[in-house]
């Protein structure tokens, strides 16, 4: 019922550094893997909202807009591209990682307002997930089981990060490589889109 492509494309897209992990990393070099465990139901709840009310906004649009899951797919497509390549050009920048202490409540909303919400609504969440509840809890399901230990990787980079012992894990590597597996996935994005047409 769930497809492999729909596993890749999640956990490639949750990997993707953004407003989200770069939070979930300075927790880790601010407060330490364990107290920022805090931080993974706030995403987990962020997302749930975010990609629920703009599934079931887009499923209702839908009806009288035919064009626009296409549309968005080609929108969701494009986007991911934006992000690799704003991934590659910034993977020698510096991330500002010394931000105050981060809650769950702006963790929270950091997530509410993050631009990944819509695009897994729109383009990699199956359109019968918004017409039936079975199809739903087994994509969310997966979905939140996969944010686990993505938020955990993220948190645990920051970690390494604060203790200065991992030579070889740099941004500019975790950002170049996630910007090439972006581009392999806008690919099949806008393939699919395209052949809806």
């Amino acid at each position: 019922m769930i497809s492999w492509f729909f596993i890749g494309l999640v956990i490639t897209i949750l990997l993707t550094p953004g407003p989200t992990n770069t939070l979930l990393a300075s927790s880790g070099i601010q407060v330490g893997l364990r107290k920022s465990l805090l931080l993974i139901p706030a995403e987990a709840v962020g997302y749930i909202i975010a990609i629920t009310a703009w599934g079931m906004l887009i499923g209702k649009v839908s009806a009288t807009l035919p064009l626009l899951p296409i549309f968005l797919k080609l929108l969701s497509a494009a986007y991911i591209v934006f992000l690799a390549i704003k991934l590659w050009r910034t993977a020698n920048q510096d991330v500002v990682l010394n931000q105050p202490t981060i809650r769950p409540k702006e963790l929270l909303c950091a997530t509410l307002l993050n631009p990944k919400a819509l695009l897994f609504a729109s383009a990699i969440f199956p359109a019968a997930a918004w017409k039936s509840q079975d199809i739903y809890m087994a994509h969310m399901s997966t979905f939140v089981g996969l944010i686990l230990p993505i938020a955990l990787f993220w948190i645990s980079v920051g970690a390494m990060l604060a203790t200065n012992k991992v030579n070889w894990l740099s941004q500019a590597k975790l950002q170049r490589t996630a910007c090439i597996v972006l581009v392999s996935f806008a690919i099949p994005i806008s393939y699919s889109a395209l052949s809806n047409l």
